[in-house]
């Protein structure tokens, strides 16, 4: 080496990282055309680890603390330069730093809806929400597996590639998974162990600790949602024929009640052939038989007798304030 190189060369006597933001994950400390002064200081704070490389290869990795830098607190990296042990120096080495922070609420999410069988429903599309937190728990196999050569590595850069990982598991748990969607919500508990176990090996082969994942929630697209909703109107309404003969008996008593006029009493006519032919389900219009004509009797009874009304269940005339039908004992 010529004195003029030698002079010119930088020595550095303290070596340490302030993290520059909260997503950094690993730092290549600047090594360029200076070297490491033999008993030089290397500050390792908490939450974070530094490893040692050397002409690409791992050498020494550091835990929080202060060191001073020599043969003997660097015993890998002396035997891959074949130093002796009272080596004085300034030597070559590159140095990584790495954050062991927890990398907290990283969100997650299905771009399209997953297709899955429903053991009551049949095929569904579902979509699925939540977040996960990591650290870098081996920095040896991140470096080999994530960091290499780069500068830095921040959380994003592995944003997509987990993500990835984290749906391709759900999607394969859905798909087996013996759980109704209208049963799922009880047992997210479940389900959110099952993909943590099944995604944790992952994370573990790139260095990383899978630390929490949630499944915030499973829903349904939105016109699917649609489709439910109104299956689940049906099941609440029940019996649609009687729902519609006590909406007809509803009718006829405000057309009974008003007397107001032809006009009224046209109301409550019609309204009671309208329940009149509900009640009767086989009665067609114009159908002249024994049980129309009654009906009609009744209908007409009704509708101009005040203080009476109609039984929801058998159609028979009663006292409006009556709770019980007198001829089928039916509450009202």
């Amino acid at each position: 080496m010529a004195l003029a190189d030698f002079i010119s060369k930088q020595f550095i006597k303290v070596i340490q990282w302030n993290e520059g933001g909260d997503d950094v994950l690993s730092y290549r400390y600047p090594m360029q055309d200076m070297e490491i002064e033999n008993g030089g200081q290397l500050t390792v704070r908490e939450s974070q680890l530094a490893l040692f490389v050397n002409e690409g290869r791992i050498a020494d990795v550091f835990a929080p603390g202060l060191r001073t830098l020599n043969t003997r607190n660097l015993p890998v990296l002396t035997d891959l330069m074949n130093w002796s042990k009272d080596f004085e120096s300034p030597f070559k080495s590159d140095v990584y730093f790495f954050s062991t922070r927890l990398q907290i609420d990283q969100k997650w999410g299905t771009p399209e809806p997953i297709t899955t069988r429903d053991k009551e429903y049949g095929v569904l599309r579902l979509r699925a929400f939540g977040n996960y937190s990591y650290r870098i728990a081996d920095p040896r196999k991140f470096f080999t597996e994530v960091t290499g050569t780069r500068e830095a590595v921040f959380a994003a850069d592995l944003e997509g590639q987990l993500r990835t990982t984290i749906i391709a598991r759900l999607t394969a748990i859905f798909a087996g998974s013996e759980i109704s969607f209208v049963d799922m919500a009880a047992n997210l508990g479940a389900l959110t162990d099952k993909v943590t176990n099944d995604v944790k090996p992952y994370f573990s082969g790139l260095g990383l600790e899978l630390s929490q994942f949630a499944i915030a929630s499973v829903s349904l697209p939105e016109d699917l949602q649609k489709v439910m909703d109104q299956r689940i109107g049906v099941n609440m309404a029940g019996d649609l024929n009687r729902l519609t003969q006590f909406e007809a008996a509803e009718s006829l008593e405000e057309a009974a009640q008003n007397t107001g006029g032809t006009a009224g009493m046209g109301v409550g006519l019609g309204a009671g052939a309208a329940m009149a032919q509900a009640l009767m389900g086989h009665a067609m219009p114009g159908e002249t038989g024994p049980g129309q004509a009654r009906a009609n009797s009744d209908v007409a009874a009704g509708a101009t007798v005040a203080g009476s009304k109609f039984c929801i269940e058998c159609g028979k005339p009663m006292p409006e304030r009556a709770k019980f039908c007198p001829e089928c004992g039916k509450p009202q």
